[in-house]
């Protein structure tokens, strides 16, 4: 049965957990050290904790941050359902103006993206809530990250209008869908939608082991975990594609409850988020490789899936092992890179004649 942590928050661009599972078993024991560089939702991280190898991982988005930092020290059912306990007596105790005040302040798409009640509870958590120190209220807000927007059509755990749940549209074509549509926010209780969502996901198999997550950019890795240096067995990764998301505005109202500004934001979460040109994008590759290369043991084995737009298997596959060879010059193919194609995406619905990624390539290296 598949562990509902896995699903605790949807992200765009990500492997399922099977992708992991898969290439733990292949080239992995029980304690080796698996990486990811680019960590996203955690699906690695979770995954390699779930089968008892030690896990550790970057990302430089503050929400792949906390919802992988999550998944890697995942706290007991009952600490969380007694924070949310706690947070809750302190919402009801506060002085309801500040947040009222902040919550006339906001752009005009807040008002018609939360029902009120609910938007001062988010203002609220988004004011306390200490994700980048706290383990539990870490994992608190991660919660609310996976259910802060998405199909209020489908579902009742999300708090939003009508809005995709892996990425956030941006405002003014939002508003319109809205009123094109005559849409309006439901009133939902934010702490008895985060008590129902904590049964849910810590209802399962939690991991027996705790991993190590950094708010750190990729190139940096080896000097953000200088004691493990040569030993790491496998790294499980997916890049940012070439030319398809940039996080500071597909991510962009997930990045305010975490204190970004009320908008998206524009190259500001990392310069890397989205190349435009292909020298640019594998020259940053080869310097992420570089940067990772002091902690890959001897034999390990790189596992990379890459998509991108206006890219064929063949320069994916060619630019790739190019910018591998700059940290890891007798780095090889062990089998013939597999393409899939990507389906079911959510993209059109809210973006009206978008193209992106078409399909994917999954490449397996032995880095020496």
């Amino acid at each position: 049965m598949r562990n509902r942590l896995h699903a605790l928050c949807p992200y765009f661009a990500m492997f399922p957990e099977s992708f992991v599972e898969e290439h733990v078993r292949a080239f992995t024991r029980e304690g080796d050290y698996v990486f990811d560089p680019f960590s996203g939702r955690g699906t690695t991280v979770l995954q390699s904790l779930l089968m008892r190898r030690q896990a550790i991982a970057t990302d430089v988005n503050p929400v792949g941050y906390c919802l992988s930092a999550a998944k890697a020290q995942v706290p007991r059912p009952e600490s969380v359902l007694g924070e949310i306990d706690k947070l809750e007596v302190r919402y009801h105790d506060c002085d309801k103006r500040g947040l009222i005040e902040q919550r006339r302040r906001l752009p005009v798409f807040f008002g018609r993206a939360f029902h009120y009640a609910t938007l001062e509870q988010l203002l609220f958590l988004r004011g306390v809530l200490d994700w980048r120190r706290d383990q539990t209220q870490r994992f608190v807000a991660a919660m609310i990250l996976g259910i802060l927007h998405g199909e209020m059509d489908t579902s009742v755990r999300y708090l939003s209008n009508q809005m995709p749940r892996t990425i956030s549209p941006k405002p003014a074509y939002s508003l319109r869908y809205w009123r094109q549509r005559n849409l309006w926010p439901r009133k939902k209780d934010v702490f008895a939608r985060l008590r129902a969502e904590s049964k849910l996901r810590l209802s399962g198999e939690l991991p027996a082991l705790r991993g190590l997550v950094r708010l750190a950019d990729a190139r940096q890795a080896a000097s953000q975990f200088p004691t493990l240096r040569g030993r790491v067995a496998c790294l499980i990764t997916s890049p940012p594609y070439f030319d398809v998301t940039d996080c500071g505005e597909d991510q962009w109202l997930r990045l305010w409850f975490l204190g970004n500004d009320p908008k998206p934001t524009y190259r500001k979460i990392s310069r890397d988020d989205r190349y435009e040109q292909k020298d640019r994008y594998w020259s940053f590759l080869s310097e992420v490789w570089i940067g990772i290369a002091d902690l890959m043991r001897r034999d390990a084995v790189l596992v990379c899936r890459m998509g991108g737009a206006r890219m064929n298997q063949v320069e994916i596959t060619s630019g790739l092992t190019n910018s591998l060879t700059q940290a890891f010059p007798s780095a090889r193919l062990i089998t013939e890179p597999k393409r899939t194609p990507l389906t079911n995406r959510q993209t059109p619905a809210f973006r009206p004649g978008s193209s992106g990624c078409r399909f994917e390539v999954d490449h397996l290296f032995r880095l020496a």
